[in-house]
């Protein structure tokens, strides 16, 4: 049986895996924010940078890009991703809304409390954590332009990402 695979932050626009099909996916109740430290691709342990996660809060949504992988495929993406995402995210399964109605799928979350997890900040020291961080994937804040261009091509509205977005273009400290 094929699975879907909910992508919120990079997997927009770099899934890095083969996929049968993507559609533009909402994940209701739950919202993306900078709160996960990054010690592994756009930040080093003494200098983590910030990438998203989601936060269950009931109300808003999510938008992102849902991928179908075929089930021979399956484990060796599951593998992939969770080598990918081994800095504190956890798969959770969740229900989606597409333009073809709901489906079912996993989603990596970067759980409260987890090893890696920066939590909230304030805006212009979260821009300044972003802009001065750099890991072994890039620059921190080439991860956060590169969403907020994928959210617009998905003509998705984030302001926590566009807040931030417009801080980093802005920042002159």
């Amino acid at each position: 049986m094929s699975q879907w695979i909910f992508g919120y932050g990079s997997l927009i626009w770099r899934p890095g895996f083969d996929y049968l099909e993507r559609r533009r996916a909402r994940l209701r109740g739950w919202q993306r924010r900078f709160w996960q430290g990054s010690h592994d691709h756009r930040g080093v342990p003494e200098r983590p940078g910030r990438v998203v996660t989601l936060l269950e809060t009931g109300h808003g949504h999510c938008d992102g890009m849902a991928y179908r992988v075929e089930a021979e495929t399956v484990t060796r993406t599951f593998e992939s991703l969770d080598h990918r995402e081994k800095n504190g995210y956890a798969r959770r399964e969740v229900t989606l809304e597409t333009v073809d109605g709901s489906v079912g799928a996993v989603v990596y979350v970067a759980p409260i409390g987890n090893f890696a997890y920066l939590g909230p900040a304030p805006l212009l020291d979260m821009a300044r954590q972003i802009v001065t961080s750099h890991g072994p994937s890039g620059a921190n804040v080439d991860y956060l332009l590169a969403l907020a261009e994928a959210l617009r091509a998905l003509d998705a509205d984030d302001a926590h990402v566009f807040e931030l977005e417009a801080a980093v273009r802005e920042y002159r400290w």
